[in-house]
């Protein structure tokens, strides 16, 4: 039985369309998450756990979350498969503002984050297989729906996870291009790794939101805006269905 959770990101604060039936508090071991939970229940009767990394209101930086206790509020309450929505730059010329991706694999650039259930202190030290980072299996069923509501995906795309929350500069962007990133974004680590430590199906589901600096000139901030809603829209579409899906 395949319970789902939703981690909403930037342009995803909340679900439109969907009842929230429960808001749930909660204490992790690792201090608490970036909000309460909520148990969202879908029109055609089916319901799944949703969570802001960025709080309420979208006030947490990306080096600031809690990520352990985001992660292990879920695993608390059953969840057993993630989709992570995250809003990315795109740096490959075919990642472009408005086009959605099932990230395939990652380099993490991040530092100083809490990226890790096995401390040795509070849990054992464990050694995790990140080959792939993302869950196979899952990927695929979030690659089938997509296709059965016509939204088209990019399902190879290497992200770059960089520190925030300033964004890059075109000399950082030129060298996560020569790494063999295709996005760069700010949250899918420690998030995806602390995922795999809890046992949870965990994938990335990106929204290109503006061209990475350096790549085209003019403001990437306006860019952001006018193609944020129009992403998202397209995720709400791919979630609707994969809540319910088999």
């Amino acid at each position: 039985m395949r319970t789902v959770g939703i981690i909403g990101g930037t342009g995803l604060n909340e679900i439109d369309g969907v009842d929230v039936v429960e808001r749930r508090e909660l204490s992790t071991p690792w201090g608490r998450p970036s909000a309460p939970a909520q148990r969202l229940a879908w029109p055609d009767g089916s319901d799944c756990w949703f969570l802001p990394r960025h709080g309420d209101g979208h006030t947490i930086a990306p080096h600031r979350i809690n990520y352990r206790a985001n992660i292990d509020a879920l695993r608390l309450l059953g969840v057993t498969h993630v989709v992570s929505v995250a809003a990315v730059g795109g740096i490959a010329p075919g990642n472009r503002p408005g086009d959605l991706a099932l990230v395939d694999d990652l380099i993490d650039y991040t530092w100083g984050r809490a990226h890790t259930f096995a401390d040795g202190v509070a849990a054992p030290l464990r050694h995790i297989e990140f080959a792939p980072p993302f869950d196979p299996q899952w990927r695929q069923v979030i690659l089938n729906v997509a296709g059965e509501v016509g939204v088209a995906i990019d399902h190879h795309a290497v992200l770059g996870v960089t520190q925030g929350p300033r964004l890059e500069t075109a000399a950082e962007i030129r060298r996560l291009a020569h790494d063999g990133c295709s996005l760069v974004g700010m949250t899918t680590m420690p998030e995806a790794a602390l995922a795999m430590e809890a046992g949870l199906a965990y994938a990335t589901l990106a929204v290109v939101v503006n061209p990475a600096a350096g790549t085209v000139d003019g403001s990437i901030h306006a860019a952001i805006e006018a193609s944020l809603d129009m992403g998202m829209a397209q995720v709400r579409r791919i979630l609707t269905h994969l809540v319910a899906a088999d």
